[in-house]
């Protein structure tokens, strides 16, 4: 047998209170005989038990020893008292007592652990979503920054686009940086259109059209576009399959607008 295994496992504690059945009491009373460590250390068990309990006592008014002793003695007979019986009964009720005792700290506890992991998690979520609202706020200042940047830069010509006889109400603008070929367009009114089709951006330079990037119509800001060499006298948009086409549908141009000689 390992004793210390033994021990670990908490029967002694058990049968110092009385919890095991017939035959485990047998069982443990058998080893209690063949290993004197065992006794030794229920005796220990015993004597904590006994420690706690009378730690946790309250001294009964005088009156109510004086009334116990005449119920024990009707005819006024001393009465014997087995001092191990009563030990035992102190240590059973002290277990008791520690046991709820500690399983209520222990209930107590994983309540207070729960809440508080609840708790923590909700702050990390909302610590979360406030520094993705702040992530948004900080790009969308720092596009607009940009873009007022790009509005107000006299290096960069603007292109009014205004609406052909096929849509117009719709209105677009083009800011080109002739030294550098950036391209930014602006939409002011533009229909949205189905998810088969994008706008195509084109740029007219010695009479042909250059492909300068497709969109859609619900974007806002600013939109970078294709870089574009110098020459061009003309931005057009058309409609065409989403991903575009090498050359444009004229039937479908939605604006168009002369770039304005300095």
């Amino acid at each position: 047998m390992n004793i210390q295994e033994y021990i670990s496992s908490g029967v002694l504690e058990a049968y110092a209170l009385g919890d095991l059945s017939a035959v485990e009491r047998v069982e443990v009373e058998k080893n209690l005989i063949q290993y004197v460590e065992l006794r030794e250390e229920l005796s220990k068990i015993e004597d904590m038990q006994e420690t706690l309990l009378m730690s946790l006592a309250v001294m009964p008014p005088s009156s109510v020893k004086a009334k116990v002793m005449q119920a024990v003695q009707p005819q006024g007979k001393a009465v014997a008292m087995d001092t191990s019986l009563i030990r035992w009964k102190y240590a059973a009720a002290a277990s008791v007592i520690l046991a709820l005792g500690l399983g209520y700290l222990a209930y107590d506890y994983r309540d207070k652990w729960i809440h508080s992991q609840v708790a923590l998690n909700e702050l990390i979520t909302q610590s979360q979503q406030v520094a993705q609202d702040y992530n948004r706020v900080n790009l969308r200042l720092d596009k607009m920054e940009n873009d007022l940047k790009v509005i107000n830069d006299p290096s960069f010509t603007k292109v009014v686009m205004k609406g052909t006889p096929n849509a117009p109400q719709s209105l677009a603008s083009v800011y080109w940086n002739d030294r550098t070929r950036e391209v930014y367009l602006s939409i002011q009114n533009m229909r949205e259109l189905s998810q088969e089709n994008q706008y195509q951006l084109w740029a007219i330079i010695d009479g042909k059209p250059v492909d300068a990037g497709v969109f859609d119509g619900n974007v806002t800001g600013l939109v970078r576009m294709k870089d574009i060499t110098s020459g061009a006298v003309t931005f057009a948009v058309t409609i065409e399959p989403r991903g575009g086409k090498s050359s444009p549908t004229l039937q479908t141009m939605q604006v168009a607008g002369n770039v304005s000689k300095s």
